[in-house]
């Protein structure tokens, strides 16, 4: 029996829920208020990191020749910073649980935003089963004993934000010479990315140094923990990528569905945030959306072959907004486009 393919799953989920723990463990129990500084941490370890992949791995990122795609990815990575950096930064008011739910709703913005800027028009059944996506985030938001605006707002921006990235991706990257494989594109956004917060980690969080120093000292653990989240960023990144290309699509969206579920399981076990049945099956509820969602994707696309489905617009030359797969940095994919 092969045992590369479910190593390599496993390896995908303990990362990308540990990465999550860890930004928890971070932003709350340590008092590490700084989640920009700690976003930059991130991209700096997969700069480094990713080059070194790159450099000795046997899968070589793709070279991008001219000033008009690095222009894009730059694009790209200032809308990627945002999403990372309001994702982080919500964790500091709500659950990781929570943080879930919302990150659910993925699927309705990627909707919604491919209609408004690409004229793509999805089928009726899939935009009924977007339905439960909302309602089951009201009815989890109404229940939610640890409720926090300004988390609330971040984490739905974040997830907004992370759902623009992919559709404006399918719209800067659509050429086949400008697509790239989800490493390769993450090893030019990160420093980018990187570059593009220090301004912002120096006049928003220009104290950070200082409160690094006074916990290193303090807590004998906080540099560690602080390594081992980076690492993980990078890590969650690499294993997606592996996952994605040694299983199918049905089954990449099926791992994701459940990881959000064992992720906010894990984090009430170890943080011992407390739930409510009304909060549950609000979640529940969204997570049936989901799948329904990806059953209806399925549906439309076999229509729109078939030539059942009447387009909203003539969108023959424009690309279409396909299932989001997502990590924790939101280094999603649309299918059909060669990127995470």
């Amino acid at each position: 029996m092969d045992l590369y393919t479910p190593f390599l799953i496993l390896s995908w989920y303990a990362s990308n829920i540990g990465v999550l723990l860890l930004n928890k463990l971070l932003l709350t129990s340590y008092g590490f208020k700084y989640p920009i500084f700690l976003t930059m941490c991130h991209m700096l370890s997969c700069t480094f990191m990713g080059y070194a992949f790159s450099r000795f791995s046997s899968v070589p990122a793709k070279s991008v020749r001219g000033g008009v795609v690095l222009t894009k990815i730059a694009v790209l990575a200032t809308v990627f910073c945002l999403s990372v950096v309001l994702g982080n930064a919500s964790l500091r008011f709500i659950p990781v649980s929570f943080n879930q739910a919302i990150g659910a709703t993925t699927p309705f913005f990627t909707a919604l935003l491919g209609l408004v800027m690409l004229r793509d028009r999805e089928t009726w059944l899939v935009y009924g089963s977007l339905v439960p996506v909302v309602i089951g985030i009201v009815v989890a938001s109404g229940g939610e004993p640890l409720f926090h605006l300004i988390g609330f707002l971040a984490c739905v921006g974040a997830t907004a934000a992370r759902a623009f990235k992919s559709v404006l991706q399918s719209v800067l990257m659509s050429h086949s010479t400008e697509k790239l494989d989800s490493m390769s594109l993450l090893l030019y956004m990160a420093p980018i990315a990187a570059t593009l917060l220090l301004p912002f980690t120096v006049v928003l969080e220009g104290n950070v140094v200082r409160h690094v120093t006074v916990l290193a000292a303090d807590e004998p653990w906080f540099l560690a923990v602080l390594g081992l989240n980076s690492f993980l960023a990078f890590f969650v990144n690499l294993t997606n990528f592996l996952v994605t290309k040694h299983t199918s699509a049905l089954t990449l969206q099926v791992l994701g569905n459940a990881k959000g579920v064992v992720a906010a399981t894990i984090s009430v076990l170890l943080f011992h945030n407390p739930v409510t049945a009304m909060s549950m099956a609000g979640y529940g509820i969204t997570v049936c959306g989901v799948v329904c969602y990806s059953q209806a994707k399925k549906v439309g696309k076999v229509q729109k072959l078939n030539g059942e489905s009447l387009p909203l617009t003539d969108s023959s030359n424009l690309p279409t907004v396909g299932s989001l797969s997502k990590g924790p940095y939101g280094t999603g994919r649309i299918r059909g486009l060669s990127s995470e």
